[in-house]
């Protein structure tokens, strides 16, 4: 217990640093934060959390490591840059393996038959606006990225939207208090990166750094709450209604 609450205490503090250095701009001393949240968000699941899942602490480490090498490349600048960018390949490629993991962790507790069966005009609803977001989204950035950075980019929004749409597709099958935190957690992650495109390639406005920021913390705050919590069983769903009723 006394662990638990050094470590949530530890987390809360360098999270208000995390977005007061944001704030005033310190972009190394943030991202050096950042890396600090991940690796102390991973103890404390790997703490608090039992009943540990394979590919929810591979989504942390890898998103960690990741965490670690933008950390160089704020400290360090001219590290490993030549005339590719192994920086941004690597730590981009990182941050979309995590996502995958976690996507993976999501299906894992589906019955894709079932699901297929019971909602397919949802699915396909679904589809054709990720196609259209990813596409419209990715298309921002082309006029500032080479074909393969490009590639990247929409490889990239392309998972984050796989993983909000099996978020949406499990929340919608379960509809319990560990999908909905999914659901939320995968919602603010693609508001993030989103924010953060804009930020990037369209306009140069702190604010934005800020709230992308913020809503990368309140995704992760999400995420772990769901990894302390099961699903519920029918059998719950009934006990709990028949309490209600």
């Amino acid at each position: 217990m006394v662990i638990r609450k050094i470590l949530t205490g530890v987390l809360i503090m360098i999270s208000v640093l995390f977005l007061a250095f944001q704030i005033f701009q310190f972009e190394v001393e943030a991202a050096g934060m950042r890396v600090l949240l991940i690796i102390f968000l991973t103890t404390l699941y790997c703490y608090e959390v039992k009943n540990r899942r394979f590919y929810f602490l591979a989504f942390l480490t890898t998103f960690g490591i990741a965490e670690i090498i933008n950390f160089i490349s704020c400290v360090a600048p001219g590290f490993l840059r030549t005339g590719i960018d192994y920086i941004y390949y690597s730590a981009n490629s990182l941050y979309i393996l995590s996502y995958v993991f976690l996507t993976i962790q999501i299906l894992r507790s589906m019955n894709l038959m079932h699901i297929i069966k019971k909602f397919p005009f949802h699915i396909l609803i679904m589809a054709v606006l990720d196609v259209f977001f990813v596409f419209i989204v990715t298309d921002t950035t082309l006029d500032r990225l080479s074909y393969t950075q490009y590639f990247m980019e929409f490889v990239y929004n392309s998972v984050i939207m796989i993983l909000m749409t099996v978020a949406l597709i499990n929340y919608i099958d379960k509809d319990d208090k560990k999908s909905i935190n999914l659901l939320i957690g995968s919602v603010f992650i693609v508001f993030a990166e989103v924010i953060q495109l804009a930020y990037f390639y369209i306009t140069n406005i702190n604010v934005l750094n800020v709230i992308y920021s913020l809503f990368i913390l309140l995704g992760f705050l999400f995420f772990f709450l769901q990894s302390r919590l099961n699903y519920q069983t029918p059998e719950d769903k009934r006990l709990y209604q028949d309490l209600l009723y």
